[in-house]
Formats: structure tokens, sequence, C-alpha cells
């Protein structure tokens, strides 16, 4: 049941990381004016900020909890690593996906921004590390197997 959970739990997870980290891109982008190094409007760089900061948060929980099934990685991380193979292969073609999925507009524009920086390649191989600890996969931290009956040798 966990690891059904964490499965659903990945699922949810993957757009939420692709989206928030793309958007707290280009909004960190529309408030910083790099010809003047100089903030444009500090309240839209504070939030592109946050979001950022969340992104990374929620990345970071889910890699170090040892309690939560490795599906809650293992999902995202294929998916941005399938993505990043896939734009390695056909950079026209995935870099044309963006604008196929709503919402479009600036959000295409992170969208495609990251992936072809990497930055999704890098989040993938960091959700990906977790799946490989063989404790993940078993009973969480502090649950203990069903207790068997004794049976004494006469009884068997």
């Amino acid at each position: 049941m966990r690891h059904a959970f964490g499965f659903v739990v990945g699922v949810l997870l993957t757009p939420a990381l692709l989206y928030g980290a793309a958007w707290g891109y280009v909004q960190a982008g529309r408030s910083f004016d790099g010809a003047g190094q100089e903030f444009t409007d500090r309240s839209r760089v504070l939030g592109a900020f946050a979001l950022l900061a969340a992104v990374g948060l929620v990345t970071g929980v889910v890699i170090v909890a040892r309690w939560a099934s490795p599906l809650v990685s293992l999902v995202p991380a294929v998916a941005l690593l399938g993505l990043s193979a896939c734009f390695l292969v056909d950079p026209a073609g995935v870099l044309d996906l963006p604008g196929k999925v709503p919402p479009s507009g600036d959000m295409d524009f992170g969208l495609r921004m990251l992936l072809g920086s990497g930055v999704y390649g890098m989040m993938g191989f960091a959700l990906l590390m977790p799946a490989w600890a063989p404790r993940r996969w078993g009973a969480p931290h502090g649950v203990e197997a069903p207790e068997r009956e004794y049976l004494s040798p006469a009884e068997r």
C-alpha cells in the first residue's frame, strides 16, 4: 500500500516540480535587469525565489525522507531523465512539447530553458538516487514484521 501511495504522490509531484521550477525561473528572469544589474520588481523576485526554494525543499525532502516510498522520487526521476534523453535525441520535437500542453506563454519559455540547460536532467539524477537504497523498498523504519506463533519442536 505504501508503494501505491508513493506512486500516486510521484505522479502528482512530477508536474509540480516541472512547472514550479519553470514558473520560478521565468518570474526571476523578468524581475532582474541584467544590463543595469538591478531588480526591476522586488516583490516578483522574492516570490520567484520563494517558489524556487519550495521546489528545492520538496525535492530535498523527497530525497532524504527514509519513510517515503522510493516511488515518490523514482516516478519524477524517470520522467525528468526521459524528457532529458528525448531532448538529446530530438531537440526540436521535445522543445515543441511545451507549446502543446497548457498553460502556454511564458511557462513554455521556462520549460524550454530548464530542459535545454540540463537543469531537469540534474534534478532527475538527484531524485533517482534514493531509489537505489535497498532499505527504502522495505518496511518503513520502526515497523516490525508481524509476529508468528512459536511452535515447539514437539508440536511440529
